[in-house]
């Protein structure tokens, strides 16, 4: 399905989709809204650094199969909605104001909470990790029994609101335990589109992650570099996001560090730019140089053929886009 010199996701239909998309022969889907949480837990020492919780998603999913990523997944639509009610503005909300999540990510109110619902709700939905408490300055300590995993499993299958499984508990939604990091966009020329929204968290003490999606065979706690250097062996799949996640990570020391740092990062959107160079389809995203390819294409545009033993060619000499 993919190919790649390193540990790059890179599927062989790209080269023909970006072709046809430059000929007007397909028009680019809406990206959905998504929010990814990269969970953060201190290690041995601060000079290690912290671990990242990720996941490794089925070879059998159509998206990126194989690939090693992160938490998350597409806003649900209820998102926007806190129990039909919006007029209430601390209803099980805490932290940060809807409307200072909206500055911070230059959109409405009602997208940012979404957003940030997202965030949270696919964090309990794939980890079991639950940002959330009974008040403002606590959260759960353990969500491991029958009935936490029965409203989970209603979370999953679209059952059951996050604003009401909250209510229902009598929890707020946690936002400042959230970092917003970085939003990267799915390639115009792919099939399936997501505008997502990155975070960083610490695993709430009291609570342990497990693999609760039914999209991964694995799930792993691994030091940023760890993970990156099996990327750079091409021992450990991954797109360009979650890659380029890992890299922005490595230099903090704890997770309270990076947790920090979250409050300065640049969240204007990274969407990757394709174009056509005589025999070549040149694939990049801008401020991620690593990630450039060019791909010679067959002399009638249908596909790519061998350039450099696996189809692609890095611009640095041996590195997608789209959610984590």
């Amino acid at each position: 399905m993919s190919s790649s010199t390193n540990g790059q996701w890179y599927p062989r239909e790209w080269p023909e989709r970006i072709r046809a998309l430059a000929a007007g022969e397909i028009t680019p889907v809406a990206p959905r809204p998504a929010a990814t949480v990269m969970l953060l837990r201190d290690g041995g020492g601060a000079a290690e650094g912290p671990e990242v919780h990720m996941l490794r998603r089925r070879t059998s999913m159509a998206f990126a199969g194989g690939a090693y990523a992160y938490p998350g997944g597409g806003v649900d639509p209820r998102d926007e909605h806190w129990g039909g009610d919006d007029r209430r503005p601390g209803r099980g909300w805490a932290g940060p104001s809807r409307k200072e999540w909206a500055m911070r990510f230059g959109t409405d109110e009602a997208t940012a909470q979404a957003i940030v619902c997202a965030a949270v709700r696919e964090t309990f939905e794939e980890a079991g990790v639950l940002l959330a408490g009974p008040d403002a300055s606590s959260v759960v300590d353990d969500t491991t029994g029958e009935d936490w995993e029965r409203d989970r499993t209603a979370l999953a299958a679209h059952e059951l609101s996050f604003a009401d499984f909250l209510e229902r508990r009598g929890l707020v939604l946690r936002s400042d335990l959230l970092g917003a990091w970085a939003r990267w966009i799915t390639p115009e020329f792919e099939k399936r589109r997501y505008d997502t929204w990155f975070f960083v968290a610490a695993l709430p003490e009291g609570q342990r992650t497990r693999n609760a999606s039914t999209e991964a065979d694995r799930t792993v706690w691994i030091r940023p570099g760890e993970a990156a250097a099996g990327y750079d062996d091409g021992e450990l799949l991954m797109m360009p996001p979650t890659i380029a996640m890992l890299r922005q990570l490595e230099p903090y020391g704890t997770a309270a560090g990076a947790l920090a740092a979250s409050a300065r990062r640049d969240l204007n959107p990274v969407l990757a730019e394709a174009r056509l160079e005589g025999g070549h389809v040149v694939l990049s995203w801008p401020g991620h140089d690593e990630f450039t390819k060019r791909v010679e294409t067959t002399a009638g545009g249908s596909g790519a053929t061998p350039d450099g033993g696996a189809g692609t060619e890095d611009t640095r000499g041996g590195g997608e886009g789209g959610s984590a």
